[in-house]
């Protein structure tokens, strides 16, 4: 993939671009050097998300974004969907529930976080699937539906605050 990525970047002229090699909860790059950090439904596979986030928060600038698509719950995730190891390549058992998340990003040091949902899976299509014929879990989605949980995909945004310093440089830049 980063070949690939490489190749496209040539191809097209672009100048403005680096592609590294690394793992989420360690991004090898210095301390506030991104003004946004972006991910497609990648943090619901970490097996440390606090550690992602937190990291996430590090490398962005003060003022920079965090905009991510993932998968969340709304409500609690069952115990039987959270251990299916099926579910979790399917990004829904290592999915964060929503106030955990949002709790997260505070922890990191972000501030605004919202959480927009983008798409609500259907629990029945999801009973129906091959991923979740065993009985756990489907005992997990019976759960999870009696308790009026959601599986979505949402769009999850965040800022890092300006630092004083740079508070006073964007006002003085202003005027």
């Amino acid at each position: 993939m980063l070949a690939l990525a490489e190749k496209n970047r040539v191809e097209r002229g672009v100048d403005n671009v680096r592609f590294l090699k690394g793992q989420i909860e360690e991004i090898p790059l210095p301390d506030a050097s991104v003004d946004v950090v972006i991910s497609n439904c990648v943090i619901n596979l970490s097996g440390d998300k606090p550690s992602v986030l937190r990291v996430a928060f590090r490398v962005l600038k003060p003022g920079g974004r965090f905009a991510v698509s993932d998968v969340v719950v709304q409500g609690e995730l069952p115990a039987g969907l959270r251990q299916s190891m099926e579910l979790f390549v399917g990004c829904v058992a290592g999915a964060l529930e929503e106030d955990t998340y949002r709790k997260l990003l505070e922890q990191a040091g972000f501030r605004h976080v919202a959480l927009e949902v983008t798409r609500v899976y259907d629990v029945a299509g999801l009973a129906a699937s091959e991923c979740c014929r065993d009985t756990s879990a489907q005992a997990g989605l019976a759960e999870l539906t009696a308790a009026n949980g959601r599986i979505v995909s949402a769009f999850v945004r965040a800022t890092k605050p300006l630092t004083d310093a740079a508070l006073s440089e964007t006002r003085s830049n202003s005027r």
